[in-house]
């Protein structure tokens, strides 16, 4: 989920603890809940700090190991631990259970959007994806504005209005994964280009009724599509180019930290006055009629780059954070 999310999850748990007895009763033992689990609902996130280094690392290990099950209890027990020490008197084993609940949620939710993450690490470093909640939720985003708010203005107490909350979040969360499910066995039945070992992944969006959809070819190319309103519509064909340039860009660290976390990436491939510049796109994501999470390399006619971006694209990148000055 998208960090805003995260920090309204927070606040519901912060809510949601009041069910505790001892939160109610034990003023520093609320104190360090309230902020262990706004910490713990972030702490997985804590590896943009990789941003400081560089973009291609932050690629390749946001959402990783940060987000694995062995460290889910040391998240958990260094913010406990902080957070009881700054609040002395504290009783450590419910600021534990509280904060431990907010990291796994955090990783929890992340597992249900396309990202995915490590979850399993080490046992295996697969990204694991569920793929039916978007990466921002206006449901979830929402209702969690609503429940904190009758909790702030007094209309509501948190130990109503917050199991009632995530009760029915719980609900939206089946109900979700159940419409995914049905939703991809069935998409052969509305393809009318349907072949016998066509595979279909489904990326939710914002809309509860729209559905982006992928179909990867025999060719080494993909279909775009999206589901909206009981239909299947195609609305593009990516065709990936077969080039010496797209080999050579996969030595660089930028292409492979994109390869890396993610099975949809398709490369194109620019002639420019300088040489090459080699797109690697995750057809995954498709937004304003664009693929927003790129590798892009600069070459020139000798394949040695000149220069390279990886990331999201956002309104404010142009032609010059790309290297394509050289032209």
């Amino acid at each position: 989920m998208d960090t805003s999310t995260h920090a309204v999850i927070g606040l519901g748990l912060a809510g949601l603890s009041h069910i505790d007895p001892a939160v109610m009763t034990h003023p520093a033992t609320a104190s360090a809940v309230f902020f262990g689990v706004l910490l713990g609902s972030q702490a997985p996130d804590a590896d943009i700090a990789l941003k400081l280094k560089n973009n291609t690392t932050y690629i390749r290990q946001h959402r990783g190991i940060s987000h694995s099950i062995p460290m889910l209890p040391i998240w958990a027990l260094l913010i406990a631990g902080l957070t009881t020490l700054l609040n002395k008197g504290a009783l450590f084993w419910h600021v534990l259970l509280w904060t431990a609940l907010a990291v796994v949620i955090h990783v929890i939710t992340d597992l249900c959007n396309a990202y995915g993450t490590q979850a399993v690490w080490p046992v295996t470093d697969k990204w694991l994806s569920f793929d039916f909640i978007s990466l921002f939720d206006p449901i979830i985003f929402s209702s969690h504005l609503v429940a904190v708010a009758l909790w702030g203005l007094g209309v509501l107490s948190p130990r109503i209005v917050f199991p009632v909350l995530y009760a029915l979040l719980l609900v939206y969360f089946l109900w979700r994964a159940t419409v995914h499910k049905k939703l991809k066995d069935q998409m052969l039945l509305f393809d009318e280009e349907y072949t016998h070992s066509d595979t279909y992944t489904l990326i939710p969006t914002v809309s509860l009724s729209r559905w982006n959809v992928v179909k990867p070819l025999p060719e080494g190319a993909y279909r775009i599509g999206n589901w909206n309103h009981n239909r299947l519509h195609w609305t593009e064909t990516a065709y990936c180019d077969n080039h010496p340039a797209v080999e050579a860009s996969k030595e660089h660290p930028a292409v492979q930290a994109l390869l890396y976390i993610s099975r949809y990436a398709c490369a194109t491939v620019e002639p420019t006055g300088y040489g090459y510049a080699v797109r690697w796109a995750d057809v995954r994501y498709r937004h304003r009629k664009q693929f927003p999470l790129v590798a892009v390399v600069m070459m020139n006619a000798k394949y040695e780059t000149l220069d390279y971006f990886v990331g999201w694209l956002s309104k404010t990148h142009s032609g010059k954070h790309f290297g394509l000055e050289y032209e």
